[in-house]
């Protein structure tokens, strides 16, 4: 078996640090000195590594649609039709683990830095591209397209921001409430668009 070079390990702590560093900064107002330090590498190295912070932060991004990824592919797994699929698909967006503070933070600073760098905001095109998608080819079979097209952006919208209201602390509601509402929604939408 090969040997795992210290290379990816490091980038791999420097990315957790940046995750880490966000979520107790609340911002991306960090250095790349605190993220080196937390990652126990020198701050020269993290340059050497990713270029620079923005960089590192769009690594950390990328971390996370990763997780988010495989979560919605977990929760898949069980799903056999079209609603048991957009079923997982929003247990996954609520999961638990997208709830840890430095998560929300890393994704509230993330839209942020969209409306300014052209990386993140190809980077956020991307994932809400993907969502998308994955909604309208599992909406396709319960609805016509056009209101796959409509009510896949009505659940994107959804989710984000009750999301976004979960993240910070202004919707009283737990998990399952919460995927319910989205739920509900898809519920009223598909009665009336049925085929």
């Amino acid at each position: 078996m090969p040997k795992l070079g210290m290379e990816p390990i490091r980038k791999a702590a420097l990315i957790k640090a940046a995750i880490a560093e966000i979520g107790a900064a609340g911002t991306l107002e960090v250095t790349v000195s605190q993220i080196a330090r937390r990652a126990g590498v020198s701050s020269g190295l993290a340059h050497h590594y990713f270029g620079s912070k923005d960089q590192i932060f769009l690594a950390a991004m990328r971390h996370i649609q990763t997780l988010f990824r495989d979560r919605v592919r977990s929760e898949l797994k069980a799903a056999r039709t079209p609603r048991e699929r957009l079923n997982a698909i929003i247990a996954a967006s609520f999961d638990p683990e997208e709830f840890a503070p430095e998560i929300i933070s890393s994704w509230l600073s993330f839209y942020v830095q969209a409306q300014n760098s052209v990386e993140a905001k190809r980077l956020l095109r991307i994932y809400t591209r993907r969502l998308h998608s994955n909604l309208v080819f599992n909406l396709k079979p319960l609805t016509n397209a056009a209101n796959a097209e409509l009510i896949a952006a009505g659940v994107a919208a959804l989710v984000d921001g009750l999301y976004i209201r979960q993240a910070l602390g202004e919707n009283p509601l737990d998990r399952f409430q919460t995927m319910g509402l989205v739920w509900d929604y898809l519920e009223l939408k598909l009665g009336q668009g049925a085929k």
